[in-house]
Order: structure tokens, then sequence, then C-alpha cells
């Protein structure tokens, strides 16, 4: 007969403030431990199966049963795996599980901050007490002969060990929950955390209510056995988990179906994403996963993706940056790696060779697979390239390596409609403006400037995602002697006729200068005539380059103060619009000294339309001048 009692050696007054200093928010992790530890028992009886050194019936269902008993404020958590003898439960409950807590109190207590264990490190049994104020365990071990025991501790150091009345190999532990920790009593919050931790746990998991079982067979005995077989077969329960998620199998036995609706249920989205990558890798390490590039829906979900990290189908966390490269938390997907313990600190990931590895084989897997997309599907890659080219350039800024490997791939947009690398754009265009890249960055705002290039026969780079300010400087570094433009911070040799260089050309560019000067009156505004190919434009402004990546940069450090940042800014007057040159033909006039005026700050308006929205006050004025010059222009008909 099992009778014992004796002492823990951890103190729990000290470790439970750790405990919930650090858990408080994710208290729900007991479950997934003990859920783990039940399924850890039936992989062992299932190696000893395999191996010959015991046997089961071939018809037993391996099984973990998480029952909820409201009315007695109990969670019990059941197992039919290995089980435990007395000595066994002298050795991993009171050794291992508690001198495992006490090691974590002496390494962890003067840690400071939060994030530093990954998961959330659990404490395998020990996180039980989180929630309760007694734990039971009930155990009979699959050795014959064995004696069931029943093991009991109220969180305190003291324990006491029985004898058990359990009937059936396996594991019952018994939660008798604490008050502060009553909003576990629900089915439905016990359900979400299962999903969210065990959905594809290896063995099936059922959920259980006492009280809702009580009443079922109540009912059942109602029917005076009439139900038949359909009906029995009707009211069996269904696991709430996977044991079998698509990432185990092969790729090639998966079917693009499967794919897809393996993404819809794994992170309800509904809009099917553009492809995957399949990881399965044996040597040198463990891992398999899948990786899916969604389909972006606007800019800045794009730059918000999920990984879920899973340990041997245990759901471990989300975008866990120390084993997944940084830059690949922009997708979504789920990855295994069952080399990587459950609890660790991240310090340790950070400084692990092994993970490093890891980590650079699932950049290089994506790497490969955007090349062999580009070789082989050249079409369907360009059709992609809006949705993916961000997380690319991201990857690309972050991770030499991945730059290395894709920076042949790296395609770009054009005003034409087409898709270019970077070396055949210079390369079409070095006759033009030679190492220099003009760039589209507001395709509306900018609608002027793409249309003066389309004209003259110039073509533009689309740059105009958020990510895309920093990859232009990114690439300036990385391409020697190339630098990029924005459409509207120069005029393009290309688009200018050339100078007649006579008197009275210089004559006329001086006098326009002079008078836009004179009548508009900006500081720090720069004017400038040249004769543009485009006849039908008065004037454009331009921002110059330098000017204009200061601003972003300003702006992407949340708008602080840079100090003072005027902008560069260029008024350029087109010499062979008609317009200008009646201006210059009218500016000696006294009687028209007004008109002359009110024309000069329109053509200065018009151009910042171009450029950019007029503020409030000036909109006003414009539309106010657009109506004196109408109403002025009916007169002179007149």
């Amino acid at each position: 007969m099992i009778r014992e009692s004796g002492s823990i050696s951890v103190n729990t007054a000290d470790i439970f403030p750790i405990i919930k200093k650090w858990l408080y928010s994710d208290k729900d992790i007991f479950l997934r431990e003990l859920v783990s530890n039940g399924s850890d028992a039936i992989a062992k009886l299932k190696r000893l199966v395999s191996l010959g050194e015991t046997s089961v019936s071939p018809e037993e269902n391996y099984y973990i049963k998480v029952v909820l008993n409201k009315k007695n404020k109990t969670i019990q958590v059941i197992d039919n795996g290995i089980g435990m003898t007395a000595e066994e439960v002298k050795k991993y409950i009171n050794q291992v599980a508690f001198s495992g807590a006490k090691e974590f109190l002496e390494k962890y207590k003067d840690e400071n901050e939060a994030n530093q264990i990954i998961g959330h490190f659990g404490l395998g049994f020990y996180s039980a007490f989180m929630v309760s104020d007694k734990v039971e365990i009930d155990t009979l071990s699959y050795l014959e002969g064995a004696e069931a025991v029943k093991w009991i501790s109220d969180g305190g150091t003291g324990y006491e060990m029985t004898a058990s009345e359990l009937e059936t190999r396996g594991t019952i532990v018994t939660l008798h929950i604490a008050d502060d920790s009553k909003e576990f009593l629900d089915k439905y919050k016990l359900r979400t955390i299962l999903e969210k931790y065990c959905a594809f746990l290896p063995v099936e998991i059922y959920l259980e209510d006492a009280e809702e079982q009580k009443k079922d067979k109540s009912k059942s005995r109602k029917k005076d056995g009439e139900a038949g077989e359909a009906d029995e077969k009707e009211d069996q329960p269904k696991p709430i988990n996977d044991t079998h998620p698509l990432w185990l199998k092969k790729p090639s036995e998966c079917t693009e179906d499967e794919y897809k609706e393996f993404y819809r249920k794994v992170f309800m989205d509904f809009h099917e994403p553009l492809f995957w990558i399949h990881l399965n890798v044996d040597y040198p390490f463990n891992l398999k996963g899948i990786l899916y590039f969604p389909k972006q829906r606007n800019e800045i979900e794009n730059l918000e993706g999920q990984i879920k990290l899973y340990n041997n189908q245990v759901f471990v966390a989300d975008n866990i940056k120390e084993v997944i490269p940084e830059f690949l938390l922009l997708l979504k997907g789920v990855i295994d790696c069952p080399d990587l313990p459950l609890n660790v600190s991240r310090s340790f990931l950070q400084n692990d060779g092994y993970v490093k590895k890891i980590s650079d084989h699932i950049s290089k897997k994506v790497a490969d697979k955007l090349n062999s997309l580009y070789k082989t599907e050249r079409e369907n890659y360009n059709k992609y390239w809006d949705d993916i080219n961000p997380f690319i350039k991201f990857g690309c800024m972050r991770d030499d390596k991945f730059y290395d490997r894709v920076k042949d791939i790296l395609i770009f947009k054009t005003t034409g409609g087409d898709y270019t690398l970077l070396k055949d754009y210079l390369n079409r265009n070095s006759s033009k403006h030679k190492d220099q890249v003009f760039y589209v960055s507001d395709e509306k705002q900018q609608a002027q400037y793409i249309r003066m290039f389309k004209e003259n026969g110039l073509e533009a780079l689309y740059l105009d995602t958020i990510i895309d300010g920093p990859f232009i400087n990114f690439l300036e570094m990385k391409e020697s002697g190339v630098r990029f433009s924005c459409i509207d911070s120069d005029i393009s040799e290309a688009l200018k006729e050339k100078s007649e260089s006579g008197k009275d050309d210089k004559a006329l560019q001086e006098a326009l200068e002079g008078m836009f000067k004179e009548y508009l009156d900006i500081k720090d505004l720069k004017i400038k005539a040249e004769a543009l190919k485009t006849p039908d434009v008065p004037a454009v402004i331009l921002l110059s380059e330098h000017s204009r990546r200061m601003q972003e940069m300003s702006r992407r450090f949340g708008g602080l103060s840079m100090g003072a940042l005027p902008e560069d800014r260029t008024l350029v007057l087109n010499k062979n619009n008609v317009l200008i040159e009646k201006l210059y033909e009218l500016k000696g006039r006294e009687d028209r000294k007004a008109d002359v005026e009110m024309i000069c700050r329109h053509v200065y308006d018009l151009a910042k339309l171009n450029h950019k929205p007029l503020e409030p006050d000036e909109m006003s004025e414009f539309v106010k001048r657009s109506n004196l010059l109408l109403t002025r222009l009916a007169e002179l008909e007149n």
C-alpha cells in the first residue's frame, strides 16, 4: 500500500511572484503544457510498442481528454499514455519538475523584460499551479503488475502520495481551480485555448463537459434502446484538432485546393494566397512548414504577416524573429521545428549557431522559390510583383545573403506598363540619361510629368510604396554610380529643345525669370526658363531629390523636427508655351500689368497643382482668381 508525504525543494513564495509577473496575461499556457505532457506520454508508449517492449490492443485509440466540471470547479487532463509508477512520480514530479522550477527561479529572478522567454517559457507540470489551489495526479504505469498512484499537492512545499483507484493505463491530472482563475471554468474559453495551442497535436484531443455528459446519458436512457447504429455514430464526439496537418505531407502529395483550404482554416483569410513554399527538411536539421505569400489588400496590411512556430505540432508563439528571418514575418505561414525546445530564452536563440542555420535555410528556400518563379513562370511573377515587392525589398535591406540571391530578379514596373530589370532600364536609356534612374513616387499627383515623359519617348520606374524611399538609398549603395531622381525633381535633357544660344533667347529667359520673381515674390523659390518639347505645359515645379529625401526621412521618424527643412524648389517656365510667350509680349504694357500679375500667379498655382495639393487658403485664392480671369476674358471678347 503506497502512502508517503514529503517536502518539495522549491519555495513557491519566491517563484509565484515571477510567474505572475510574466504569465499573468498568458495564464492559459498551463493547458498547453499539460496537454503536451499527455501527448509525450502517448508518444513514449507508441515508441515502446514499436520496439516490441510492450503491446496494446490493435483496436485501441490514443486520446487526450480535457474534462470540465464547473460544479466541482475542476479541470481534468486525461491521457491513455505510458503512465507512471510511484518511483517515476517521485522522480519526474517531485524532483525534475520542481527542480526545473528552482533553476528557472535562480536564472530569471533578476530579469526585467517580459519578452526574454520564448513561448513564455512554461514550466511543464508546474504551470498547473498558476490556476489551481490544489493539483492531483492519478496515474497507472503500462508495466505489468504496476500499482496505481495518487499524488496531491496544494501548491505549497508539501505533497502526499497514496494508492489510486485508477484502473486503466495512463494519467489523470485534476486541477482544482482557484477563485482568481474562474474564467477557465468555461467550455468556450478552454476550446479557444486548445485551438490556439493544440490545433495540430498528433494525438486526438476531446473537450468534454461533465454536466452536459450527465444530461446526455439521462436522455439516452429514456430512448429505451431505440437508438440505432446511425444515431450512435452521430453522437460520437469529434476531436477538436487535426492530427495530420498539411505541412507533414510530402509536397508532391498535396493539391492546390488543400494548400488553399489550409490557409483559410489557419489564418481565417478568405482571400486566396498568391503562391506558397512547402518546406520539408530532414537533414542537417528537422524542419517542416508552409510559407504563404498573401495577396496585398492595402499597403499597411502587407507589412504585418503571421508566422506560427510549432514544436512537434504544438504551437509555441507567433513571429519569433530569432528563428524566422525578420523580413519573412511579412508572410503568413507555419514552421514546425521539433529540434527547438518549447521553452527557451530569447538570448539563447540569438546566440545559438544552430538556430542561425535554420533561419538561413528558410531564407534560402524563399529565394530559391522566387528565382524558380522568375525563370519558369515569368508572366505570373510579373503579376505577383505588386503584391510581393515590399517583402522582397525589405528582405534585401535586412539580409545581404538574401539580396545576393535575388538581386538578378528584382524587377520594376515602368510607365510603359511593362516590367524590367534595373540593368535593362539603364541600358535602354544610357544615351538619354546615363546612370540616372527616373522614378514615379505618386502616379496621380505626377500625372503631368508622366505624360511629358511618354510624349518624349522617356520612361520612369514606379517606386511608390512606403518601403521604396529607403530601398532607393539601399540600391544607390549597392549599384555604384547609379543615382535615382524622382520624375518631378529634374528635367531630363531629352525633354528640352536645344538652346538657340542667341542674344534674343537669352534676353527672353532673363525677362521671364525677372518678371515671375517680381510678381510671385516667394522666398527660396528658384525660377528658371527652359525650352521644353511639350508646348502645352506653361510651367512645372521641381523639388530637388535631396530635399525630397530629407522630408521623407522626417516623416519616417514620425515628423520629428530635424531643424528647418526648406524646400529646394524650382519653377521651370516653358519658353515654347504660347501663354508664356504672350506674357513676355505684355510685360511692358501698363494697361495689362494687373492681368500679367494675375496670370503669373495662376501659372505658378497650376504648376503647384501638378506637383502637390494646394493648401486650403491657396485653393480658395486659386478659385477666386480663376473666376476673375474668366470674367476678364469675357470682357476682352466684348
